[in-house]
């Protein structure tokens, strides 16, 4: 793993089109309800046994609720062979609980966009039921 990563650097890479890999690593339910759009989901329990869907991967970014288990599945991702030797693997710092941009949904909902995003103001948004974590 190379480092965390702020969320404000990985929504400036997002927006520049930068070649990176977002993944996302909590439940489906709980990426369904909102995710950083492009993200993709491989939730922890399994990122071992899926962890080829990253081969040939140049960056990756791994997202979690607070940016705790983020850091393991970077170290994961870091140390798989799939991925080149020279590629950048991180942890987005403080997970989507830091995340002020928009959200995108993703199943019953639709797949609508969300511009509250997790660290708005909205508190029953933010930690209510239909909170993204």
């Amino acid at each position: 793993m190379d480092a965390e990563i702020s969320p404000e650097e990985v929504d400036e890479l997002l927006d520049a089109d930068e070649a990176v890999r977002v993944v996302d690593i909590r439940s489906e339910a709980e990426f369904d309800r909102g995710h950083i759009p492009g993200s993709e989901n491989i939730p922890f329990h399994a990122l071992a046994d899926e962890i080829e869907r990253l081969d040939g991967a140049e960056r990756v970014v791994t997202v979690c609720p607070h940016g705790k288990a983020s850091v393991q599945a970077a170290r994961l991702v870091a140390s798989y062979e799939g991925v080149p030797d020279d590629a950048r693997v991180e942890s987005m710092e403080g997970g989507l609980s830091e995340w002020e941009y928009e959200l995108e949904r993703s199943g019953a909902s639709g797949g609508e966009a969300d511009g509250d995003g997790a660290g708005g103001d909205d508190e029953e948004v933010a930690d209510g039921p239909g909170a993204p974590f």
